[in-house]
């Protein structure tokens, strides 16, 4: 059977895709794939309804969730046994929820951050959320369509770093599921953001994508060298996802349209949007303004308006 693009994939093409053919999806799209990253353990945005169900609607392909604990699984919106009651409402906390409920949910892929964050540090972090091969397992059975070694601010997460969790977790889950690896801006480490050398580690490891910040997010990060390094990602084989890690998915809509723009120009296989337009997820008219500037109406009135049953 052929895979369909993502443009024209519904819920049932997701829930039949395995990471291979996802990622063919993604490919066939041309640089027109939205992924919103949402903070699992931040309050919904709008009462009734989660952080994920939201960027869904406003256009978003695919899901990222930061912040997911694999040991305690659990993402603020969705109903659960532990819901606070107000006496006026309820406040779903979502514990126990899976990324395989967010994806039947939504109706689109769902990916989650994890972290190689060095020994001295990982006293400090939900052991839940860091880049072993154990985590990386567990999140594959608990529905993960697609894994991203990253680093959150001030984690001091470096290149070598995410090189080294993405071949231990290559080795652990298999060639199926999609690792993507990078950073979004330098995540409290003393070195750039990425380098052709960081590119080459990683995907040797075997990540199917890099990150690479959108020019216009990072100091420095210009677009002759992101175009540069973008270049070197699909000469390896891989996708390239252009990031919106820096605040910026809180910055007016004609600032997300440049940094689009400016994405579509160096090459961009994937537009991601960040989780921090105030707290927990971008602002809704600014995924929706990203999905209009990298593919138009036609394109983003299909996605949002289709129905959970196609």
């Amino acid at each position: 059977m052929s895979v369909k693009r993502l443009l024209e994939a519904f819920a049932s093409d997701f829930q039949a895709m395995g990471g291979r053919a996802l990622l063919q999806s993604i490919r066939l799209a041309e640089g027109r794939a939205l992924c919103a990253e949402v903070l699992a353990i931040a309050p919904p945005l709008v009462d009734g309804i989660s952080n994920a169900e939201l960027a869904a609607a406003m256009g978003a392909d695919l899901i990222l969730l930061n912040g997911y604990n694999v040991l305690q699984p659990q993402v603020m919106g969705f109903p659960s046994a532990g819901d606070l009651d107000l006496g006026w409402m309820r406040l779903p906390v979502g514990a126990g929820t899976t990324l395989a409920q967010v994806k039947t949910w939504t109706g689109r892929p769902i990916g989650l951050n994890l972290e190689p964050i060095s020994e001295p540090e990982q006293a400090t972090r939900a052991a839940g959320r860091l880049a072993t091969p154990e985590n990386a397992r567990r999140a594959v059975e608990q529905g993960a369509d697609f894994i991203v070694i990253t680093g959150n601010p001030r984690t001091g997460v470096t290149g070598h770093g995410i090189a080294a969790a993405v071949a231990a977790i290559r080795q652990a889950i298999g060639r199926d599921p999609i690792i993507l690896a990078g950073k979004m801006h330098q995540a409290g480490a003393d070195e750039p953001v990425i380098s052709e050398q960081d590119i080459e580690a990683w995907m040797a490891g075997g990540a199917d994508g890099v990150l690479i910040p959108l020019p216009g997010t990072v100091p420095g990060v210009t677009e002759t060298e992101a175009a540069r390094l973008a270049a070197r990602v699909h000469q390896a084989g891989g996708l390239v996802m252009g990031t919106i890690g820096t605040s910026q998915e809180g910055a007016s809509p004609s600032v997300i349209e440049q940094l689009a723009l400016a994405g579509k120009r160096i090459g961009v296989d994937i537009f991601h949007i960040g989780d921090a337009g105030l707290m927990g997820i971008a602002f809704p008219e600014n995924i929706y303004t990203l999905s209009l500037a990298i593919r138009g109406r036609r394109h983003t009135w299909r996605g949002m308006a289709a129905s959970l049953y196609r």
